[in-house]
């Protein structure tokens, strides 16, 4: 048995380099095919890894308050609000916290930062000292922003790289004073620089005290801010989340029935929630370009009838000096299922290639290929191989002898 699989095998590649130009052509359906389906899930899994080490920067024993409003609520245009009184409320009652920081987002005139006769956007929030550490700021000229510049609402900031080039900055900004709507900060810090993501910079911002940020804003509307806190003991997560949850629901005074008008994750969960969304995206993508693979199948199956159309006074001569019907079979299928193998091989390097070219023209994360997409490519491959190999095949394999000798 196994040197007929051996003969199959050597008489299937035999016959591909005798038609090298009809074999290539034949699997160039199969290699933009699994090109394609590699090329887009290299992407995507890149996109989705470098997401996840982003979360996992966060830490395990992290978690991220903000506030969520229900659809019913938002049809009737009330918003939900995480304030400043929760905050005060989770630092007194919930034990095991070693590290919580409020965030607050600014909009409007606030995000214009002007230095001199320049004047550029950029991201400015509020925050607290633990933002540093939640967040993996290191300083490359100055300090961070300090309990003491919060409690007494200095007029200080910590920037970005870009910002510093935007407004035209010394190199070392620190102690230069820039304008934030009518009012004047000091730079007290220039943050290292953390580079791009999906093309948008992530060092065009500013940071100042959060109290500050508060003053900025008029305090005419309490603002919704993001609580993100570090627990002591990460056993307790699941303990400390649903104490913030019932403390919650009781400052919202909500009903038993009511939704939670907040959610409270870990980096996990939020990451978990990205890569699930990135998956569904890679099975979409993924079902319709394989429908080349299946024009490639279907362009596969028509060479190979055509094959068995020419060589069948040579099958007719096989058989009359002693060639079984399996053996046949085996021959012409495994001529289809290495047409498929090799197309599946030259499409998964170019499709690599291709998702390295797309990240790297567009500033996504470096492609990345999972094991499961190698063994996906070659196993459906195969299968499109065997499935459209098959009926040329038996085609082969039931020629009557007699008949395929008298052929012309």
């Amino acid at each position: 048995m196994w040197f007929i699989f051996v003969e199959s095998l050597s008489s299937a590649f035999a016959s591909i380099r005798a038609h090298g130009f009809r074999s290539f052509l034949t699997t160039l359906g199969i290699v933009i095919g699994v090109a394609a389906v590699i090329g887009m899930v290299s992407i995507i899994q890149g996109l989705s890894y470098f997401v996840n080490q982003q979360f996992e920067g966060l830490g395990t024993n992290s978690l991220t308050i903000q506030s969520y409003t229900p659809r019913a609520d938002a049809l009737q245009g009330r918003r939900a609000r995480i304030t400043v009184d929760d905050l005060e409320l989770i630092k007194a009652r919930v034990e095991g916290i070693t590290s919580i920081t409020p965030i607050i987002f600014s909009n409007g005139a606030n995000n214009q930062i002007q230095y001199g006769s320049q004047i550029t956007a950029t991201q400015l929030s509020g925050t607290t000292y633990a933002y540093q550490n939640v967040f993996g700021i290191y300083m490359q000229n100055g300090r961070f922003l300090s309990d003491s510049d919060n409690n007494t609402r200095r007029r200080v900031a910590v920037i970005g790289e870009e910002l510093r080039n935007n407004l035209s900055l010394p190199d070392n900004p620190v102690g230069e004073f820039v304008k934030i709507g009518d009012e004047w900060v000091r730079i007290v810090g220039l943050a290292e620089p953390r580079g791009q993501i999906l093309g948008q910079s992530q060092d065009n911002y500013m940071v100042v005290p959060f109290n500050t940020m508060r003053t900025l804003s008029g305090n005419q509307v309490e603002p919704d801010i993001f609580i993100q806190l570090s627990l002591r003991d990460i056993s307790q997560t699941e303990n400390i989340r649903n104490r913030i949850t019932a403390l919650l629901r009781d400052a919202h005074d909500l009903d038993e029935e009511d939704d939670d008008d907040f959610q409270v994750q870990t980096s996990e969960q939020l990451a978990s929630t990205v890569t699930s969304i990135l998956g569904s995206v890679t099975l979409v993508m993924g079902g319709i370009v394989s429908i080349s693979l299946l024009v490639g199948g279907i362009g596969i199956m028509n060479i190979m009838l055509v094959s068995v159309t020419e060589r069948t006074r040579e099958i007719g001569i096989c058989k009359a000096i002693g060639a079984k019907r399996h053996q046949i079979l085996l021959q012409f299928l495994f001529e289809s299922l290495v047409l498929c193998m090799i197309g599946g091989f030259i499409g998964l390097l170019l499709g690599y290639g291709i998702g390295l070219a797309v990240a790297a023209a567009i500033d996504l994360p470096e492609a990345y290929v999972p094991l499961w997409a190698v063994v996906l490519a070659f196993g459906f491959s195969a299968f499109v191989g065997i499935v459209f190999g098959i009926m040329p095949a038996a085609k082969a394999a039931n020629l009557d002898p007699i008949e395929a000798l008298r052929f012309e």
